[in-house]
């Protein structure tokens, strides 16, 4: 889920699993990112650290844990007004004596979680010097490493963190950073490794899905299927499971059971690029006002993640390409370039540029977003495009026919387009 779920990545592999790296066994209350999907009540870890902390009020990594598990429910829930209520701990954390390394890595994680990776490079390169040993703090850079584009040293902080703690929060990092560069054969085996008998039900449910998500993105759909199916057996509640299992439904021309799974995710948790999904599936059934409901609550959970300090220029840009303003889905990818040089980056102000007609400058930030060989067919589509509408027929071809050999139904709307523009190209 790298584009849109928060701290994504980020995307695929978000900014939870770094609680399972970092938070050690003094923190109270401390849970795995991903048990927190399956766990309940809500908030029952949170009421436990505030208890503790009201008996112990100079707890520095007590409050850095309850900055985290503040990320943590924004994560799990959607709800961006926790990211507040995790400024005001870390702010308490971090004004307590010394330079306490989980203190300035839980500073990191939240500034990911709003998107400012730049700031939690910073916060991450603190907690490393603070304590050259700690493992979450390697974690904090690899995201930020990642985010920023920088991924030969994302690769050195994530196997330094491996070194000093392996487990499932390393090996998810190894395995989306072997992903981007298309190799997925590496990216599977590395989740499986981290899969075993002893494995916590929302931890197997966080690999399966992952594992599933792999196997959609390489067509296949059945696989998918199955690996979604097991996570919602470990953990039936984990709502990404339920989003893959409504995207395989689509991809395999179920659409009522999508179309049914996809308003059940939503209501649960309206996140923007499930809504934009399910718009988008409602759009190509012809459901045109269903559709632009769903858009609507896009803008309206974007707006209330920006007052709530996180940067969202990356969704906006995308959104608002395929969905609404092609001039301010430019000035959004303009900025968000500024910030960060990664691959979704780049892929996302060349479609901006392209929708605003500015396709020989959007060929350059195309073959970007490519120039990793990660095997993402919306990327390959997204190029493909772009060289047809500057008459690169040859190039064109391959990239849409490489896009649809990827994932066939990749999306209910752009899939058909793409083959329609090879058709016309026959």
């Amino acid at each position: 889920m790298r584009r849109l779920l928060l701290a994504a990545a980020a995307p695929a592999l978000g900014a939870a699993i770094f609680i399972a790296a970092s938070v050690g066994p003094t923190a109270p209350g401390a849970r795995s990112g991903a048990e927190n999907d399956a766990a309940g009540p809500p908030g029952a870890s949170i009421t436990a650290l505030q208890d503790h902390l009201r008996r112990q009020p100079k707890d520095t990594r007590s409050w850095a844990t309850l900055g985290l598990t503040y990320v943590e429910e924004a994560r799990a829930s959607g709800d961006t007004a926790y990211y507040p209520k995790a400024q005001g701990a870390v702010d308490r954390a971090l004004s307590l004596p010394g330079d306490d390394d989980l203190a300035l890595s839980a500073a990191g994680a939240l500034a990911a979680a709003r998107h400012d990776f730049a700031a939690a490079l910073r916060w991450g390169d603190r907690a490393t010097a603070a304590n050259p040993y700690s493992a979450h703090a390697q974690t904090v850079r690899t995201d930020a490493l990642v985010e920023l584009g920088r991924y030969d040293e994302a690769a050195a902080a994530a196997r330094r963190a491996d070194e000093l703690q392996p487990g499932l929060p390393t090996f998810a990092r190894l395995s989306y950073l072997a992903e981007l560069r298309g190799d997925t054969k590496t990216a599977t085996a590395l989740l499986r490794r981290s899969h075993g008998p002893a494995t916590a039900p929302a931890d197997a449910a966080f690999v399966r899905f992952h594992l599933g998500e792999l196997a959609r993105g390489r067509g296949d759909y059945q696989l998918a299927d199955r690996e979604y199916a097991a996570a919602l057996a470990a953990a039936p509640s984990y709502v990404p499971a339920l989003a893959g299992r409504a995207r395989v439904a689509a991809a395999m021309g179920d659409l009522d059971a999508a179309a049914g799974r996809y308003r059940s995710v939503v209501s649960r948790l309206p996140l923007p690029e499930y809504l934009t999904e399910f718009g988008e599936l409602l759009e190509s059934l012809g459901r045109d006002a269903e559709a632009q409901e769903q858009y609507d609550v896009v803008r309206m959970t974007v707006e209330l993640a920006s007052a709530n300090g996180v940067s969202a220029d990356l969704e906006i840009a995308l959104f608002e390409a395929d969905h609404g303003d092609r001039a301010v889905a430019l000035r959004a990818a303009q900025a968000e370039w500024k910030r960060r040089r990664s691959v979704d980056v780049a892929d996302a102000l060349a479609w901006a540029l392209h929708v605003n007609g500015r396709d020989a400058e959007a060929l350059k930030y195309a073959r970007l977003a490519t120039s990793l060989g990660t095997k993402d067919a919306r990327l390959r589509y997204h190029r493909g495009v772009i060289e047809d509408a500057l008459g690169r027929s040859a190039d064109s071809r391959r990239s849409l026919s490489a896009a649809l050999a990827l994932n066939p139904q990749f999306s209910p709307l752009h899939a058909e387009r793409a083959r329609a523009v090879l058709g016309r190209m026959s």
